[in-house]
């Protein structure tokens, strides 16, 4: 029930997404496509700010493929960037498209900035019926055993309503973390982040993305600014100060002191007009715990980086991703079809073993590139003043390594993350030799169903559980009408084995030979219907 404005009347959601960067807003639209009623809440009244993020790594572009927006987003990106990286008086050309990457149909890095991002996911939610509710803002909320209530405050007055679940992508300073008593460990950084739109004289026209290491730290300037051309990010000791929001734009910064950050990097370029500008201060954390009962954290409200290897944005809706499908069969019952042996709580549990631990590998890494980015210390600051000029003609050598580049990449955009320890990734009997193992991500190959030769990501690009049957195997039993779970029969990989790959691209089970019981108690322990028979 929702007492609002003196009123009582019903409401029909499942799942409070409070918060709508695109954390947020990923998580409505994989929630929504697996069967949950989601409603969307954001304090701010309007939907821009300033972007931190500006880059899209081909991980992200996968998880986000079947609910039909990296088209769109493609459309608003740069994927083949071109860098000009400066240590010292030497430049270095680096490209980022194509990287060796043949197992994911988006082998670049793509420039992108945020707001874009959240434009693309925002109308893509209006399509389906779920408008952003601006303005509201969530004042507490608490577990109730089955079920959370949440208090909310609108132009329209204040509200009470109890949904099946709440998630949190409210940022570093989240409410649902506070409400859910949710421990915070972690630390601010003694650099932080210098941020500005600005318009410069002397720059060659088409020129690309340009990156200055220095003493005191790494100047950035991509032609990706929102009120002028250039965004300008550089990293430097903190100026300090109490009541710091982490990661939100503080103080706007002088531009003279912006000048001289583009003298200090060597750069004959003029300001000719300053948009806007902000310090942005930084910490590296990470919540005790991604839920408590029925309240969730994701993204930034569960772990915060710096901006290093571009993980804040992109971490974020892989979170959603992977916790969306699981409360979208959750608050359907089992989507689609009622199955014995569904234990919810083991499903919503699945969602903090298998990211919180992603998070704090994630967390070092960030941690250890910042360091080298950013700090002043003495080491780093050597390395990036000396070192780097020194060993700058071995930086194309290392770039023309193809595999080297790829296998970074990897790393990055978490092309390498598993669940092999997920309570949700079963070997079924007999195990299935040469093909991925429970809780890695599917690489995307080309297969045939039955005519030419396709990309097996292109196939899986729609919601739901996706079976994939080797030639010669025996048809999985039957399902009801409704099932989320397609099958598909890969005509160019011989055998009797199967894989069932889950709705966020990673295997949840594989067996080499038919296990039917294996298989429908693996479906039954997700919440999915068993599978349709297979068209011969």
């Amino acid at each position: 029930m929702v007492a609002h404005s003196g009123r009582d009347v019903t409401t029909a959601v499942d799942v409070l997404v409070v918060g709508a960067g695109t954390t947020g807003l990923s998580l409505a639209l994989q929630a929504h496509a697996h069967g949950a009623r989601v409603r969307v809440v954001e304090r701010r009244p309007e939907p821009f700010r300033p972007s931190r993020a500006l880059i899209v790594h081909p991980r992200t572009l996968e998880v986000l493929r079947p609910l039909g927006v990296t088209d769109a987003l493609l459309e608003l990106a740069d994927t083949a960037p071109a860098v000009r990286l400066r240590l010292g008086p030497r430049v270095v050309e680096a490209g980022l498209a194509d990287l060796a990457l043949p197992d994911t149909a988006f082998p670049h890095l793509s420039l992108m900035r945020q707001t874009d991002v959240e434009t693309v996911l925002t109308r893509a939610l209006a399509d389906r019926g779920v408008a952003v509710e601006r303005g509201t803002e969530l004042l507490t909320t608490r577990d109730d055993g089955d079920g959370a209530r949440a208090v909310l405050r609108s132009r329209q007055g204040v509200e009470e309503i109890r949904y099946p679940f709440v998630v949190g992508c409210d940022g570093p300073a989240s409410a649902v973390r506070a409400c859910a008593g949710i421990g915070w460990r972690g630390r601010p950084y003694t650099e932080e982040v210098v941020l500005a739109d600005l318009d410069l004289g002397g720059m060659p026209p088409g020129a690309g993305a340009q990156v200055f290491a220095g003493r005191q730290g790494l100047l950035f300037l991509f032609p990706l600014g929102e009120q002028a051309t250039w965004r300008l990010l550089a990293t430097r000791a903190s100026a300090g100060g109490a009541g710091r929001d982490f990661g939100q734009p503080g103080p706007a910064v002088p531009e003279a002191e912006l000048q001289r950050f583009l003298i200090d990097a060597g750069m004959t370029t003029r300001i000719e007009r300053l948009a806007w500008s902000a310090r942005v201060p930084l910490q590296c954390a990470l919540a005790r715990r991604f839920r408590r009962g029925r309240l969730f954290l994701a993204g930034d409200a569960a772990h915060t980086y710096s901006p290093a290897t571009g993980q804040g944005m992109n971490a974020g809706i892989q979170d959603a991703v992977n916790l969306g499908w699981k409360l979208g069969f959750a608050a359907s019952g089992s989507g689609g079809g009622s199955a014995d042996g569904f234990d919810i709580e083991l499903l919503l549990d699945s969602y903090e073993r298998e990211r919180r631990a992603a998070a704090h590998r994630r967390l070092l890494l960030t941690h250890t590139a910042f360091w080298a980015e950013a700090s002043t210390d003495r080491l780093p600051s050597w390395l990036r003043a000396v070192a780097a000029p020194r060993t700058a003609p071995a930086v194309p050598v290392l770039l023309g390594r193809r595999r080297l580049v790829a296998e970074a990449i990897r790393i990055i955009s978490q092309l390498r993350v598993n669940y092999r320890r997920s309570p949700l990734s079963v070997e079924g009997t007999p195990p299935l030799r040469g093909a991925p193992r429970p809780g890695d991500r599917l690489p995307d190959a080309a297969v045939s169903v039955g005519g030419p030769a396709e990309r097996l990501h292109g196939l899986l690009a729609r919601p739901g559980v996706h079976l994939l049957l080797q030639r010669d195997a025996t048809p999985p039993p039957d399902t009801p009408a409704g099932s989320r779970v397609t099958v598909l029969r890969l005509l160019n990989s011989p055998g009797r084995g199967l894989l069932a790959v889950r709705p966020d691209g990673h295997v949840g089970f594989r067996c080499g030979a038919a296990d039917p019981t294996g298989l429908t108690g693996w479906l039954s322990l997700i919440g999915a219907a068993p599978p349709p028979p297979v068209r011969p």
